[in-house]
């Protein structure tokens, strides 16, 4: 666990404390008292079960939730069943996944009437919508506690007065310019993590409720993220994923403006840390000096998330993406003359309202020339609350299921034809874990984010080998580890 707290050195004399993060270990103190005390009564530490869903933003704030949770005397557990604790952090990216939670909610209430000391705590994307709340309100009232995307650190305080109050706690920020970084963490892998450099996003592109959820764009100080990660190496960490809703525009907002390569070049020189990667970049804030540090960096991973969204520069004036087909084309040709041993893969998005067959076309011949690794494809989904959902010119869902059927076979020639490109090759892979499929395997991960299976002892997770690439399956390699 990273950023241990030892509460039994918090004072709980005097008056609470006003600034972050004390004013969370005096709660987590509090709270801590008191689930010793349910402890007592179950005859067993309580059980908490989380369920994340959405981006990795999302799992790193559970990360923190559970952190926060094991300091305070929590156990974790796989499923809803026998939980004291339940959590959803919630995405709303999607319409859909806001049914989804309604529907889990549904199963939840039959399980609290089992076991009525059962608590339900609802947090993340979804809460920031002020109807949600208010559905929550009026038809869930069994729910415990609601909060949202900017106060996830407040956790062990709103845990703290639901415990003493009995009562639905409900603690909604509409935005923030805080930042509370500095607590417990409990990471799923020991040898990985993901570390925030930035909150909130300012693009506004209209399919998008992101903005209108996460907030707007705020920056870490680079000593505080740079204090992290050689917490995080300190504690047997070797690769990081600095993460942010656009990490091309990290800095813009500090008192003493730093561009993202600014950031990496500073990253790079932590000793100890071999391996960084990054996501998301947005294509319109990507620049000239960020690619030339990837090209001399001897940590930065030699993959690229680009989401294209569309090859047509009509619909993405429409999407209000802020660049065009040829910007993009011609941005993909520079990475990849600066970064040859590059892997690129994006976002793309069928059917967006007005899309015609020629807009269509266009995507399909960016695809043919940029020749991603991979893409994650998908149909526009209406979301309430963005300016595309009251667009005219909706697509006929029978084309666009044509058109995503096309796409989604182009998408995977290309990369069936791009992955076999290494075999032969000896590469670094990070072992992350035993292969699911077959346990006589290793998995591992290479520079360029595809995975390779390999045979191995278990005690090379979390360390990186070098692996030679015998067989290429489509998305992943089969090798073995080179001595």
């Amino acid at each position: 666990m990273y950023n241990y707290i030892d509460l039994d050195k918090v004072s709980l004399e005097g008056p609470v404390p006003e600034k972050e993060p004390e004013r969370q270990y005096y709660f987590m103190a509090k709270v801590r008292k008191l689930v010793a005390e349910q402890a007592k009564e179950l005859g067993h530490p309580p059980r908490v079960y989380n369920l994340v869903v959405g981006c990795q933003m999302n799992a790193k704030d559970s990360e923190k939730l559970l952190g926060i949770l094991r300091e305070v005397g929590y156990e974790e557990t796989e499923s809803e069943d026998g939980a004291d604790l339940v959590i959803y952090n919630t995405c709303t990216v999607r319409e859909n996944a806001n049914q989804k939670v309604y529907g889990r909610l549904g199963y939840l209430n039959s399980l609290k009437r089992l076991h009525p000391h059962m608590m339900i705590a609802l947090c993340g994307c979804m809460m920031q919508e002020p109807t949600v709340v208010e559905t929550i309100k009026k038809s869930y009232r069994f729910v415990d506690m609601v909060f949202g995307t900017h106060n996830i650190f407040k956790l062990a305080e709103i845990l703290y007065q639901r415990m003493v109050s009995k009562k639905m706690v409900i603690d909604i920020w509409e935005g923030t310019t805080e930042i509370v970084e500095d607590l417990p963490a409990e990471r799923k892998y020991p040898f990985k993590s993901g570390v925030n450099i930035m909150f909130g996003c300012n693009n506004f592109c209209s399919y998008c409720i992101v903005p209108y959820v996460r907030g707007r764009e705020r920056s870490r100080n680079p000593e505080d993220i740079i204090h992290e990660i050689e917490g995080l190496v300190a504690d047997g960490v070797v690769e990081v994923m600095l993460l942010g809703q656009n990490v091309n525009s990290y800095g813009k907002t500090l008192e003493e403006p730093i561009s993202f390569a600014q950031l990496l070049r500073r990253v790079e020189q932590i000793e100890g840390l071999e391996r960084i990667r990054f996501m998301t970049s947005h294509p319109k804030d990507l620049s000239d000096e960020l690619i030339e540090v990837m090209k001399e960096s001897k940590k930065i991973c030699r993959h690229l998330h680009l989401p294209l969204q569309s090859g047509s520069t009509r619909i993405l004036k429409k999407m209000n993406r802020h660049y065009t087909k040829e910007q993009y084309l011609e941005l993909a040709q520079k990475i990849r003359t600066a970064i040859p041993d590059i892997s690129l893969t994006t976002d793309i998005i069928v059917g967006f309202p007005g899309e015609t067959e020629e807009d269509f076309l266009e995507t399909m011949d960016v695809v043919e020339k940029v020749r991603y690794d991979s893409a994650f494809t998908f149909i526009y989904s209406k979301r309430t609350g963005t300016p595309a959902a009251s667009m005219e010119d909706q697509v006929p869902a029978a084309d666009v299921k044509n058109r995503f059927d096309r796409l989604l076979k182009q998408v995977q020639r290309i990369s069936t034809e791009m992955s076999g490109k290494d075999v032969g090759k000896t590469m670094d892979a990070l072992v992350e874990g035993i292969d699911e499929k077959n346990k006589d395997l290793l998995t591992g991960r290479l520079s360029n984010n595809v995975m390779v299976h390999f045979p191995g002892e278990s005690s090379l997770i979390g360390t990186i080998v070098p692996v030679k690439l015998e067989q290429s399956k489509g998305f992943y390699y089969i090798g073995t580890k080179a001595e």
